[in-house]
């Protein structure tokens, strides 16, 4: 905002006051037209006073281990649902019941492949929708080195095996059990129905 300049009469106004006025400090003399006082200068603020700083203080703990893959549930749930939404909505919360189970608890991977297959295609040619199939969640193992492993080999290999042929016509949907029927270390699979 700018200021305006005074005006003739303002000043002859001014200069009766200033006669007629007593002076508070008459030992000091001042000129006789009004001044305008210096624009005053920003100041500084003042610096804030630093906190006392230890080294890693902010420093986060230390992750886990590195996720480089989404994990088994977040692929599964990603997957789309090709069975009745309903039927599927109760299977996930354990409402449905299981018409078969294979544990593969404690089998090695040559052993539990051909197993699987056995089972599925058998369950399917007896007429059954759902059944359930554990793995177990597997045991942490602290191996060194750069390549983080999986918990759990059978618990990584079954969606896999159930998505490849010969189990694939076989196999409508795969979802993790509810924690009923054995949560992480278990899975769902939902059968089609034997056109044969």
């Amino acid at each position: 905002m700018t200021r305006r300049k005074l005006t003739r009469d303002e000043i002859d106004l001014w200069r009766k006051v200033v006669r007629q006025a007593d002076r508070l400090h008459p030992e000091r003399v001042d000129g006789v037209h009004p001044q305008t006082l210096p624009k005053p200068k920003p100041t500084k603020p003042l610096p804030v006073p630093l906190e006392p700083f230890e080294l890693g203080q902010a420093a986060r703990a230390k992750p886990g281990r590195h996720a480089l893959s989404p994990s088994l549930s977040e692929r599964l749930s990603r997957t789309p649902v090709q069975m009745d939404p309903k039927a599927y909505t109760r299977m996930r919360r354990g409402k449905l019941k299981p018409e078969g189970k294979l544990d593969l608890h404690g089998m090695r991977v040559d052993t539990a492949h051909p197993a699987l297959i056995r089972f599925i295609l058998t369950a399917q040619s007896q007429g059954k929708r759902l059944v359930l199939v554990v793995t177990g969640k597997g045991k942490y193992r602290d191996e060194p080195g750069p390549i983080p492993t999986p918990r759990g080999v059978l618990r990584h290999q079954v969606p896999q095996w159930l998505s490849l042929p010969p189990l694939a016509q076989a196999v409508l949907q795969v979802t993790p059990a509810h924690i009923s029927h054995g949560g992480e270390g278990a899975y769902y699979v939902y059968l089609r129905r034997n056109r044969g």
